[in-house]
């Protein structure tokens, strides 16, 4: 189908589209002619994924000079896998109908883990090892001993690569994970460092957010992407925590012991070096004197992370004497591990801010800011300088360099928090050290301020105006879709109350009565009577559903409701988790039917879909509130009222209504599915929390389904499910778009006819 968006031609590989996906191109467009930013709610399962392909692919071909490169962001490796199927089958299309292939080259990025076809290095898994392994084979001290030693081992794939994969750019195509490894393995060259070559060239390029966001990484993959890119942010209703996440930094005695087994491991390999080849630290002291950008030598392969985010002016000055040779640098690390190891001494909490821990530094151990500064960039370059092999074995180390760098670079946006236990062991002796940021838009400025358009888009953004605020900056472009369908496929729900009228809630004071346990109790099992397949439940902790289920147990509930389903529950353990899951999915399709247990901001609630038959319905039991007795979050709600001047209230209805909207809306994965979405908590009934829910849920949530109760919505649940078990069947309809000039722009004729498979009940 060819559309014409503002006067742009666009390709649409499918034979209708929806017009919530016009919208949506019409907005994403504007956005890109204004070079500027767009914040873009559209619901999960109406080709949100192909409308932005469509569109900028459509840009990219027709505007090469304002627009060189898409940077499509990912949580996880399925959802990468997503785009690449649909940008293939796009680019496919676009050879049907122009009768030549587009000159496009796009490609994944993931870690060495998923790309390596080395068979002494991928069969270790894990992520840290092989890692670890592929630097020991693949660093350029190791390929210069190589060459005079023959008994030397290195790569034999990056080596084929390095001889003749620079000089030959990809063929023009989509190059998935496997795509890469297949081309690795028929030219021998090596998948990863291909795809990191690739992708300063390619048109589209698919990868992790933390490409992006972690300064570490991004400062080494994707420093030299063009300006002139358009980076999307899928799925993002989380990007806030991710960036929070990238910056911060948490320090425990175990890390502590490594960091001095580390430096000691560096002072047996200086002392080594001293003996026989003093030239190689001469060379590296003059080479620091002129500062740190002329101290880069092989970057590519010599360091798997590089330094946090640091002013160039710092970059350029010349390191401070104190750490400039590797015996004084290693001998002020030591002397920095010694305050952190005593400030971990403690019987209580501290709070304190990064001035006052400097301060403390320099009146007890006389370490100034500045040489602080350079920690991470110095133990880089010193760890290049000593040739290890191994450097995952010096994480911990680099951990503790990054935090000093941190620390002392940011005033503002962080805290620090000494706590002497764990949160989870609060009996035990642990201490931990916190170095949080409480500012996400720390992170995230250097991509808004880099690259022309950031494209922030998932099913779940409400309410809009929180985003700009909390990543401080501002869209010239804020829409909300909703979701047009030819029958109402969505029935939402609010119970209030049981059939004895006592209130529902996860409040916490009414935890433990058990007239609400049981009321809970007595709605999945009636539930379960009346829903065929799956239901999946969501608990608002694992403490709380662990209490719930035990409960339930004792008053003979989940006897009853093994009557009528298997159930399988979530649990922390991953393994067990994806074998729950497995065994979930096969009673679902075999007709026994099943019910998982899960946990809002577990697993199952942000990357799992439970489509058709694996979901009809969904109940989330309570609302989601993070744990508002952690003083990380004290302190971030303290830091956005005095910042942002969002209130400590607006920030937590906001956060748990998200993440409600993640877990109910795991049932809807398209329009031809339907599902039944319980929220099981009079609190959800309120303006305050109900708004926040997303647009295209609230407007199916009628008066006449709030305040329900038990008895009121299994009947309800009979009415919707007896309307969608109707036989249905497709019919091709016409559906008219006339054009206001402000909304829709089509050139041919004043209207735009545009062919739609909708269902239809006979």
């Amino acid at each position: 189908m060819r559309l014409n968006i503002e006067g742009l031609e666009v390709l649409f590989p499918y034979d209708y589209i929806y017009p919530e996906q016009y919208s949506y191109m019409v907005e994403l467009k504007r956005a890109l002619d204004a070079r500027g930013h767009g914040l873009l709610e559209m619901p999960s399962g109406t080709g949100k994924t192909i409308s932005l392909l469509s569109l900028i692919v459509a840009y990219l071909n027709h505007h090469p000079a304002e627009l060189t490169k898409l940077v499509y962001c990912t949580r996880t490796v399925p959802e990468m896998l997503k785009v690449l199927e649909e940008l293939r089958n796009l680019l496919k299309y676009y050879e049907q109908e122009t009768g030549q292939p587009l000159k496009f080259t796009g490609l994944s990025l993931s870690s060495r883990k998923n790309l390596c076809i080395n068979p002494d290095v991928y069969p270790l898994r894990d992520g840290k090892a092989v890692d670890g392994k592929c630097q020991s084979l693949t660093a350029s001290y190791v390929r210069a001993r190589a060459s005079s030693d023959p008994s030397v081992k290195t790569c034999d794939f990056y080596d084929g690569f390095d001889q003749h994969g620079r000089d030959q750019p990809l063929p023009n195509g989509v190059y998935s994970l496997d795509d890469l490894k297949e081309l690795g393995q028929r030219k021998k060259w090596c998948p990863y460092f291909l795809a990191r070559h690739a992708i300063l060239y390619a048109n589209i390029v698919v990868y992790s957010y933390h490409y992006l966001l972690d300064p570490k990484i991004a400062d080494l993959v994707s420093k030299e992407i063009q300006r002139k890119s358009v980076v999307v942010f899928d799925e993002a209703h989380n990007i806030d925590n991710v960036c929070i996440e990238s910056m911060s930094v948490y320090i425990n005695k175990r890390i502590i012991d490594k960091c001095q087994e580390n430096i000691q491991a560096l002072r047996t390999t200086i002392d080594g070096i001293k003996q026989t080849d003093e030239a190689r630290l001469r060379q590296e002291y003059d080479r620091l004197v002129e500062g740190l950008r002329d101290a880069h030598v092989a970057r590519e392969t010599d360091l798997r992370l590089s330094n946090p985010i640091l002013p160039d002016d710092i970059l350029q000055e010349a390191v401070p004497g104190n750490i400039r040779s590797a015996e004084h640098f290693v001998a002020f690390m030591k002397r920095f591990l010694e305050y952190v190891k005593t400030r971990l001494r403690v019987q209580h909490v501290v709070h304190e801010s990064p001035a006052s821990f400097l301060k403390d530094i320099f009146e007890k151990v006389y370490i100034d800011r500045k040489p602080l500064r350079f920690c991470a960039e110095r133990l880089r370059s010193l760890l290049r300088t000593l040739e290890i092999a191994d450097i995952t074995d010096f994480s911990p180390l680099s951990l503790m360099a990054s935090f000093a760098t941190l620390v002392s670079t940011y005033v503002k946006g962080f805290t620090i928090i000494i706590e002497p236990f764990d949160d989870k062991t609060p009996n035990v002796i642990n201490p931990i050290m916190h170095f949080t940021c409480l500012d996400a838009s720390l992170a995230i400025k250097p991509v808004f301020d880099r690259f022309q358009s950031v494209i922030i888009t998932s099913g779940t953004l409400s309410p809009l105006d929180m985003y700009p605020k909390i990543l401080n900056f501002h869209p010239v472009i804020m829409a909300s879709f909703t979701m047009t369908l030819a029958r109402p496929c969505i029935c939402p729900m609010i119970v209030s109350k049981g059939n004895d009228q006592v209130a529902i809630t996860s409040k916490f004071d009414a935890r433990d009565d058990l007239a609400v346990i049981r009321n809970y109790g007595t709605l999945l099992l009636d539930m379960a009577s009346v829903v065929p397949d799956g239901m999946v439940c969501f608990f608002t902790s694992y403490m709380y559903m662990e209490s719930i289920v035990t409960a339930w147990y004792e008053q003979g509930i989940i006897d009853n409701l093994l009557r009528k389903k298997l159930l399988f529950i979530e649990t922390q353990d991953a393994a067990e988790t994806s074998m729950a899951l497995h065994n979930y999915r096969k009673a679902c399709s075999n007709g026994r039917g099943a019910i998982l247990m899960s946990v809002a901001r577990g697993k199952v609630s942000e990357g799992i879909d439970f489509d058709h038959q694996y979901g009809r319905c969904v109940i989330m039991f309570g609302i989601p509130y993070v744990y508002t007795q952690s003083r990380i979050l004290k302190a971030r709600l303290e830091y956005l009222r005095d910042q942002f001047q969002i209130k400590e209230n607006d920030f937590l209805t906001f956060d748990a209504m998200r993440h409600a909207a993640q877990c109910v809306g795991r049932c809807i994965r398209g329009k031809t599915d339907y599902g039944i979405m319980v929220f099981a908590d009079k609190r959800f009934a309120r303006a305050d929390k109900r708004n926040k829910l997303p647009k295209w849920i609230r407007e199916h949530l009628k008066e006449s389904l709030m305040n329900l109760s038990i008895e009121e919505t299994v009947q309800i649940s009979k009415k919707f499910l007896r309307q969608m078990a109707q036989p249905f069947t497709l019919v091709r309809h016409a559906l008219y778009l006339f054009c206001p000039s402000d909304y829709l722009s089509v050139c041919l004729s004043t209207c735009l006819t545009i062919c739609l498979y909708v269902c239809l009940p006979v």
